[in-house]
């Protein structure tokens, strides 16, 4: 087997590379090649580097090889995993500053800042998708780039490479968050949605639901959920939406159902220089730190402080199902073909699935009450609207996604808004030209408030 990664001088890439190691009498490895962009060229080879001594230290002999060149890495590939940001950390600050700015959340996969970074990444995946093409007709593509649910239906939908699995890493926490509460290793979890938002139930061994436990156990009382992924502020969600529905949430559910609690702290966070961008940029430097380390041969415990913690378990859990045709039950992204009843079958879902030889096949959802329902159909035409947007530079169709987000106020602010985020990212947004091209010739004020504020935050 020969597994590609795609953003291989990623801090996440440990993470990978040690659940890789887990499997290794299950995953016939053989290369593992590493791929990134000039900017990440130093990171790449600490990357390579600490793989090597990784592999050594568990007595495996799997060929490991970095390279800045994508198209020669994927001839031949069997799974193509990605994990990369475009414009690096640079860009997720401003993702979320700018928003900020007009007392809107600023959040790297939800809001304004979600739809940008989807604008500037499925650019990107043009590119891979007909290198694969070209090298690896019948490679799996393992998608973790966010906005995965975005990212992956782009890739399906509008690209066409079928062989598309999207990756979360948030599922696998509210399992064991389940199993602590419900104090038994035995437990069943139901996903229904798509990535960032979705709704799950819990069963017990015995087939007794015991959702409403769960979310009593976790929410019931002001503790913290040691669970709740960590580049979202860990807010306790009121139990009265909760319990009304039986349903439980996903982390990233407080942005919409505790909007003005979660923007006043971010605001605050703004205000000091600690959003979480800026916390990530030095929990990077760190951890790089140690991964540059040469007496280093395992992944770093203060790893799970990135956000990705979990993230080998669902994604190496699904390459080796895919292999061997587990039939292990997963949550992933994939085609909806029926299984969620409010969406279209074509759709992208973010569901429990069997996974097989073939790929994912979803189980069958019952029935979201309203208020679910009307809420996910909004985010599903919203991202509809920012991957064809994204696709064919459309400012009309950018505004319409941004005008139906919910966490994008509606009014004036809402064009202003969208056009300070295009000409910030002009650098990866070549699908945009002409409209920045017109934005920067007609809005000479709007253009100086970006730059001062890009200089403000960047130093540039």
């Amino acid at each position: 087997m020969k597994l590609v990664i795609i953003g291989g001088g990623s801090s996440y890439s440990p993470e990978l590379i040690s659940g890789l190691i887990a499997r290794k009498d299950t995953l016939a490895i053989e290369d593992i090649v590493l791929v990134d962009v000039l900017e990440g060229a130093t990171k790449l080879k600490i990357i390579e580097d600490f793989t090597r001594r990784m592999l050594k230290a568990a007595g495996i002999d799997w060929r490991v090889s970095s390279t800045l060149d994508r198209l020669a890495a994927l001839k031949d590939a069997d799974y193509v995993l990605t994990q990369f940001r475009v414009g690096q950390m640079d860009a997720r600050l401003l993702d979320e500053a700018i928003p900020l700015t007009h007392r809107m959340i600023g959040q790297e996969t939800n809001g304004a800042g979600g739809i940008l970074k989807a604008f500037r990444t499925i650019e990107v995946f043009k590119g891979i998708v007909a290198d694969m093409k070209a090298q690896c007709p019948d490679a799996w593509l393992i998608n973790f780039t966010n906005p995965a649910g975005m990212i992956t239906e782009a890739v399906i939908r509008q690209m066409g490479w079928k062989r598309t699995v999207g990756l979360c890493n948030i599922p696998v926490g509210q399992e064991r968050a389940a199993r602590e509460v419900l104090e038994t290793a035995n437990v069943s979890l139901h996903h229904q949605g798509v990535n960032h938002f979705h709704f799950h139930q819990v069963w017990d061994g015995e087939g007794v639901e015991r959702t409403q436990e769960v979310i009593q156990g976790l929410y019931g009382q002001a503790v913290d959920n040691e669970y709740t992924v960590k580049n979202i502020a860990n807010l306790n969600f009121n139990t009265e939406l909760l319990t009304s529905l039986s349903l439980l949430p996903c982390d990233y559910h407080r942005y919409y159902f505790m909007e003005n609690e979660m923007l006043d702290e971010m605001l605050e966070q703004f205000e000091k220089g600690e959003i979480r961008a800026q916390q990530v940029k030095a929990v990077e430097e760190s951890l790089f730190k140690v991964y540059a380390d040469e007496s280093q041969v395992t992944k770093p415990k203060a790893l799970e402080e990135r956000g990705g913690a979990y993230y080998s378990e669902v994604a190496c859990e699904l390459v080796n199902a895919i292999e061997n045709n587990t039939h292990q039950l997963l949550v992933v992204s994939t085609q909806n073909n029926g299984a969620l009843k409010e969406l279209p079958a074509e759709a992208i879902v973010e569901t429990t699935c069997v996974i097989t030889a073939q790929g994912p096949i979803p189980l069958t959802t019952p029935d979201l009450p309203v208020f679910a329902r009307g809420y996910l159909q909004t985010i599903k035409a919203m991202e509809e609207l920012t991957i064809q947007a994204a696709l064919e530079g459309s400012y009309d169709l950018a505004y319409q996604a941004f005008l139906l987000n919910p966490l994008i106020e509606n009014g004036a602010v809402t064009g202003e808004l969208l056009q300070e985020m295009l000409v910030a990212h002009e650098a990866h947004l070549p699908q945009f030209k002409q409209v920045i091209a017109s934005i920067k010739a007609t809005k000479p004020e709007l253009v100086e408030r970006v730059m001062n504020l890009k200089e403000e935050l960047l130093h540039v």
